[in-house]
């Protein structure tokens, strides 16, 4: 039987095979403790540099959110605040 984090990367897996340009993954470290978690999302976001995907994940898991390239925080259905991580400042600024 495989563990959490080993079915999280086999949905990845499956997920990346016909490597998409847009990948949305809600909540994927939710059954996972913090350290399969981490990797989970690294692996997706490694992946998906070499794709040239784009991935737009949902979480509430804020020990990951350094990992992201931006950060858009929804509260009560509205747009709370949308940062742009150091690594990607000037691209999204257009500089």
């Amino acid at each position: 039987s495989l563990s959490g984090g080993q079915k999280q990367r086999v949905a990845i897996a499956r997920a990346l095979v016909s490597q998409p340009k847009l990948i949305l993954a809600d909540e994927p470290t939710a059954a996972l403790d913090s350290k399969s978690g981490r990797d989970v999302v690294e692996i997706m976001r490694g992946l998906a540099k070499e794709q040239h995907s784009t991935i737009l994940l949902v979480t509430h898991d804020n020990r990951i959110l350094d990992i992201a390239d931006r950060i858009i925080h929804m509260e009560d259905g509205h747009l709370a605040q949308d940062t742009a991580t150091p690594a990607t400042t000037g691209v999204l600024s257009g500089k």
